[in-house]
């Protein structure tokens, strides 16, 4: 505990959070402020909710952080599928962001696990 930045599922959700907020800057997103605030608040909650949860200092407060970085990656498979759909982003991207996002779930389910065992 202590060292949220050595954590792969943290490294990888900054990156994600980088990239997005880079598409919402570049796409239709831009003009779109309801759905894109709301697209980069639950991006960046991820990462947050890790770094949080990981400096705590006790499992169960992981834990309990582990599962918000969890359901704001939920979210944001939400939105981003919404966002596809009305013709914001393509398929390609759309289907990129949610494979990492599914990445991301799994780390954190592992990390879950080693932490209530």
């Amino acid at each position: 505990m202590g060292n949220f930045q050595n954590l792969y599922a943290w490294q990888k959700s900054k990156n994600l959070a980088v990239e997005v907020y880079k598409l919402c800057q570049h796409t239709k997103l831009s003009k779109d402020f309801g759905l894109r605030d709301q697209i980069q608040r639950s991006v960046v909650s991820v990462p947050s909710n890790i770094a949080e949860g990981d400096e705590l200092g006790s499992d169960k407060q992981s834990v309990k952080h582990f599962l918000i970085a969890k359901g704001s990656l939920a979210e944001l498979i939400t939105q981003i599928i919404i966002s596809n759909e009305i013709g914001y982003i393509d398929n390609s991207k759309k289907e990129n962001i949610i494979n990492e996002c599914k990445t991301i779930s799994v780390m954190l389910s592992r990390l879950i696990k080693a932490r209530t065992s």
